[in-house]
């Protein structure tokens, strides 16, 4: 059974930044695509990026390009979402999410495994 454990997340002021990270079980976290999706109360989960399973290839929603960067450091099995020049917009809890899909996918139903989410505020 896998499992993911994000934190990071908290309250921030617009403009500011956070970073999130997610850490996995197991011991094939890098044969994976691995993903972050975020939802708000009363909306569907969208998505915001997601990663190759090497770490070389990114791909990200329009609404965080160039403000967000998603990285991954097998070696400890962990997933990372730097947020920067955040927006109140940005509010919502932030999931991440593990892909068999290669190279990576932004289709939440191509994701097996989901954390349990962190919750982002940020303030205006």
């Amino acid at each position: 059974q896998v499992q993911l454990v994000e934190s990071g997340g908290g309250l921030v002021q617009a403009g500011g930044s956070l970073r999130l990270s997610c850490a996995a079980s197991g011991r094939t976290f890098s044969s994976y695509a691995m993903g972050w999706f975020r939802q708000v109360p009363g909306k569907e989960r969208d998505f915001v990026a997601t990663i190759s399973r090497s770490g070389s290839s990114t791909y990200y929603a329009d609404s965080v390009k160039g403000r967000f960067t998603i990285s991954r450091d097998n070696a400890k099995n962990t997933v990372y979402l730097q947020m920067n020049s955040l927006k109140p917009e940005d509010t919502a809890v932030y999931y991440c999410a593990r892909s068999q899909r290669l190279p990576w996918s932004n289709y939440q139903h191509e994701y097996d495994y989901w954390g349990q989410g962190t919750q982002v505020t940020v303030s205006s």
